[in-house]
């Protein structure tokens, strides 16, 4: 034992090790390929491990010869419960790729996973009822939560881990406002854990070998119990390294055994280093006992725990950033609150209620406080910043500084927020122009970013009223985030059809919009309505205007008529940036085409917003061959039921290059150095 305690004390086996981990995962992950098992199959058998109920959308992950997701839309015939074995009809599903530059990539996610597939299931039968003594246990413990009458969704939350019963939009707020940690079970939950239990042990037994080995039991059967939780497994791997260096008196260093922990799960579960919770649980736990003495000296409880929550910050502050875009300067003070009212009350009290049900009642008022805190502050937007997405570099360079700061303190903190405030002004040196034709399905919505960030333009929102997904929430929003843009100078509404403004109403309530601009003729009812929320938040609208000053750069709007339908009411822009040629035609006709043609001598255009999302109704072999674009851009949505884009309109088109969104995803024009890029965002 004196040999391995020698070896083990040995400082820096751990970091050459833990950098030969690190590498060695990075090359595996991002150079070897997994693959999956399913082809063409329609049907599918496999046990539930998890199961999500969403209005009239049920979906079940299931185990069978790899994870599937499994979609179902219709009224389940028979109760389902977890370690129940069902077979599937149906059909599979690629996942695809973000098709807006920045965001979240649903197909990686699942890769990391290990999903590969979802499933469009058409029948779902049981076949089998569970056999799985913890997937019974976890059954009994979700059914009895399920007949409490208050706060059932956070005791499930703290009890058995489980957050999908909690509202998107609350969860959302908590992620923004800096305390979603607070509902995750981690570090802070399995220490309280552990304690109660070792405390009631040791009433019974002196011998601390039994009663560690006992709280350790307890902890993996937890863990088998709750899923594979990256916080959780990174919490209790933490926890018995800890116990083991204890009783074996190893001597070894905390921050020595945080490498071991790190290298241990990445060895394991190598995909952890790619996970959002793993990221935070551990650089978190990383950087406090990197921290510990520090945090030691500091004898005022109010200043220690400022500090704590100030380092929190700090250490989650990249990791926010390029995630979510923003973060919310507030959390510091509300971790100091927030902290210890759910670590000492809430928690507790949320066990307690699952012993006594009718305590619950005590619990309501606290989780409805938290709530309302946490739901005003999103509201009023109080405490946000916005920052665009951080390089890998900036991330990396931003961990060093810390990492120096936390050793030596004094002016490196300085560093910090000179490289804080470095990142939230860069994008005033972008001496770029961006045109980005977002994909929005079977819709239209154009972002115009100008040079140093003067100023920014949305035309068309896009719009579905076939489903309630938000197309400005899920995609627009968080795109002009990612790029640090923090409002819009103008939205631009071609026309008031609901697949070009149905979401404008949703963007002015969610993001500070200057100016708006209408199409000429008489309003409909969507924009009626929109012009309600217009003049109650005090924005600014016009409409039929003939051209707009914007940075020394005019947008000439050249359909001024009124006509008796929508799409010839189009707004149609042509612009200049930086000598490149752009025009936009909304849903403009031929007969829109015909007047602009006879009423103005048009150049060559570089990039033509093709209108009307390809349709016969537009793009004549007479404009086409007029304007003759460079380049094309149809919005369309992927295998829409108009069949656009039209093979007519296709065939005018055969002299450009033409991209769709709904096989190159968004399409990116950027103009730097006087030169003219296209990218796009492929599925």
């Amino acid at each position: 034992m004196s040999r391995l305690r020698y070896i083990l004390q040995h400082r820096y086996i751990y970091k050459i090790a833990l950098i030969i981990t690190v590498v060695y995962v990075l090359l595996n992950t991002s150079l070897s390929k997994k693959y999956s098992l399913y082809t063409n199959e329609t049907e599918f058998i496999g046990t539930i491990y998890k199961i999500k109920k969403n209005n009239d959308k049920v979906t079940i992950y299931i185990k069978s010869k790899e994870k599937l997701i499994i979609n179902y839309y219709d009224e389940l015939k028979s109760e389902l419960l977890l370690g129940d074995k069902i077979k599937v009809k149906g059909k599979l599903v690629k996942p695809t790729n973000n098709t807006i530059p920045n965001l979240f990539n649903y197909q990686k996610y699942l890769y990391n996973n290990d999903i590969y597939y979802t499933v469009n299931a058409s029948n779902i039968e049981k076949i089998a009822n569970n056999m799985n003594v913890i997937y019974y246990i976890k059954n009994k413990i979700s059914k009895r939560i399920d007949t409490f009458a208050y706060s059932k969704e956070y005791i499930k939350i703290f009890i058995l881990g489980d957050n999908t019963e909690l509202s998107k939009d609350t969860l959302n707020n908590y992620q923004i406002n800096g305390i979603s940690h607070l509902f995750s079970i981690s570090g802070m939950h399995i220490s309280l854990f552990a304690s109660v239990l070792l405390y009631f042990l040791k009433r019974i037994s002196y011998n601390n070998f039994y009663n560690y080995t006992i709280v350790i039991m307890f902890l993996i059967l937890y863990s088998l119990l709750i899923g594979e939780s990256p916080s959780l497994i990174r919490a209790i791997t933490m926890y018995i390294l800890f116990i083991i260096n204890k009783l074996f008196n190893l001597k070894i260093k905390k921050i020595d055994l945080m490498y071991l922990v790190l290298i241990i799960i990445l060895l394991i579960k190598p995909y952890y280093i790619y996970s959002t919770s793993f990221q935070f649980s551990y650089l978190i736990s990383f950087f406090l006992i990197l921290d510990y003495n520090h945090i030691k000296k500091i004898k005022n409880k109010l200043i220690k725990s400022l500090y704590i929550s100030f380092i929190i910050f700090l250490i989650s502050f990249p990791i926010c950033i390029y995630n979510s875009y923003e973060i919310n300067v507030l959390s510091i003070i509300l971790n100091i609150v927030f902290i210890p009212l759910v670590t000492l009350i809430i928690f507790p009290l949320s066990i307690i209620s699952f012993l006594i049900p009718k305590l619950s009642i005590i619990l309501y008022p606290f989780i409805t406080i938290i709530e309302q805190i946490s739901n005003l502050i999103h509201e009023y937007n109080l405490g946000i910043i916005i920052f665009s997405k951080p390089s890998i570099y900036f991330i990396l360079t931003y961990y060093l500084i810390l990492t120096l700061y936390i050793y030596h303190k004094r002016y490196f903190l300085v560093l910090i927020i000179l490289l804080i405030i470095f990142h939230k002004t860069i994008i005033l040196f972008d001496n770029s122009f961006d045109v980005t034709i977002l994909d929005v399905g079977e819709g239209d919505s154009i972002f115009i970013k100008y040079t140093h960030n003067k100023s920014n333009i949305l035309i068309d929102t896009g719009g579905n009223r076939l489903n309630d997904y938000l197309i400005t929430e899920n995609k627009t929003i968080p795109y002009m985030k990612s790029k640090g843009i923090t409002h819009l100078d103008y939205l631009v509404l071609t026309h008031g059809d609901y697949d070009h403004m149905g979401e404008a109403i949703n963007l002015v309530n969610n993001f500070k919009v200057e100016k708006v601009i209408f199409n000429c003729g008489s309003y409909n009812d969507l924009e009626k309505e929109l012009i309600k929320v217009l003049d109650k938040k005090k924005i600014k609208y016009y409409s039929c205007i003939k051209e707009l000053n914007i940075d020394k750069n005019k947008l000439y709007f050249l359909q001024t008529k009124e006509y008796d339908n929508e799409n010839d009411n189009s707004n149609v822009i042509y612009t200049e940036l930086n000598g490149y040629k752009f025009m936009f035609m909304g849903d403009a006709s031929t007969i829109t085409e015909h007047e602009i043609l006879n009423d103005y001598n048009l150049p060559d255009i570089d990039v033509l917003k093709v209108g009307h999302h390809g349709s016969k109704t537009s793009s004549s072999k007479e404009f086409i061959n007029e304007v003759n674009p460079k380049y094309s851009g149809i919005s369309v949505g992927k295998n829409n039921r108009y069949g656009h884009p039209n093979k007519e309109v296709l065939d005018n088109l055969k002299e450009s290059k033409v991209y769709r969104t709904d096989r190159d995803g968004s399409i990116i024009f950027e103009i730097k150095n006087n030169k003219l890029k296209v990218k796009t965002c492929s599925p």
